[in-house]
């Protein structure tokens, strides 16, 4: 894995973005807005049972979800560059998720990247599976 890869590097500190507004370490609506820039206006993403989201239904989501989850712990690993060029990048990796006191589950993620003209990576597309 090679760490200074700007496509790992914002996986990784998306992740961590994520857990901390879901945990509830940040509260703050401009936190959440700042964790929702990440993401194209044209996001869609296939959750691990399924659903599907586009960005309106990611936005509902974590604005409903802000401190849903505390004591969120989550890690990620494998992360592999599939595609890179001038117009995006696919990114896949392993996450793994616990609660105090719950289950801890585990999925297979790949993200597909767009790059803006300033060279901003933005979340185009998510797609989850679950380990079992």
């Amino acid at each position: 894995m090679n760490d200074t890869n700007p496509c790992f590097d914002d996986v990784l500190s998306t992740h961590v973005l994520i857990r901390t507004w879901l945990s509830g370490e940040a509260a703050a609506p401009e936190y959440c807005a700042q964790l929702l820039a990440h993401f194209s206006p044209a996001f869609t993403m296939v959750a691990p049972g399924g659903k599907q989201l586009d960005h309106a239904g990611l936005t509902a989501f974590f604005r409903a979800a802000g401190g849903s989850r505390p004591g969120l712990q989550m890690r990620l690993s494998d992360l592999v560059l599939i595609q890179d060029s001038a117009a995006g990048a696919t990114v896949s990796y392993r996450e793994y998720q616990s609660l105090p006191g719950g289950e801890n589950t585990e999925r297979l993620s790949t993200v597909v990247y767009e790059k803006t003209p300033t060279g901003a990576l933005l979340w185009r597309h998510l797609h989850e599976t679950w380990v079992v």
